[in-house]
């Protein structure tokens, strides 16, 4: 990583108040960080940056105050399908474009031009792919655990359901990282 972070620092700079929001965005993204630091133990072979993964995965989730998503205690105005361009917006202001790059890429399996144009979806157009391993991880990480069923780990049969209604090339991808990295 480029800089030093505190991850718990950040997310206390922009959910000050301890709250359900807040109690759910700390659990969550400690799944995620947990399964990401998992991945690189089981694979030392990867030489993943495991001060990234970490950081990356308690701060993916860092923009989901901003959008209208009640079921998980969200009430800002934008739909929720744009948190991570709003939590990279505010890591660049951070300085940290490392996990920017983290929290834009991990929607999905990550969304392509062509993707956002055919589902009509409220984001701008782009190429958010996850490109290097850590986002890879970190996407592939996220996919098992709900914020909306924050008690449980998602089995890879269930994840991959929670992924058909978004199209076969999602599973594709799915599929190919549980190979690297189940």
């Amino acid at each position: 990583m480029s800089k030093s972070v505190d991850p718990i620092a950040i997310i206390e700079k922009y959910y000050p108040e301890d709250n359900e929001l807040r109690r759910l965005l700390l659990h969550h993204s400690r799944q995620v960080a947990d399964k990401a630091l998992e991945v690189a133990r089981r694979h030392p072979e990867f030489s993943l940056d495991t001060s990234l993964l970490e950081n990356g995965g308690l701060l993916h989730d860092i923009g989901i105050f901003l959008c209208d998503a009640p079921g998980i205690h969200c009430f800002g105005n934008e739909p929720y399908l744009l948190h991570g361009r709003l939590g990279a917006a505010l890591m660049r202001k951070e300085g940290l474009e490392d996990i920017a790059r983290i929290c834009e890429r991990h929607t999905g399996t990550g969304l392509t031009t062509e993707d956002i144009r055919r589902q009509n979806l409220p984001i701008p157009e782009g190429d958010y792919r996850p490109e290097t391993m850590e986002e890879q991880v970190i996407c592939y990480s996220d996919k098992f655990f709900s914020k909306s069923h924050p008690e449980a780990e998602r089995s890879v049969e269930r994840t991959i359901q929670s992924l058909r209604k978004f199209g076969e090339n999602g599973i594709v991808i799915f599929q190919k990282w549980h190979e690297m990295f189940g």
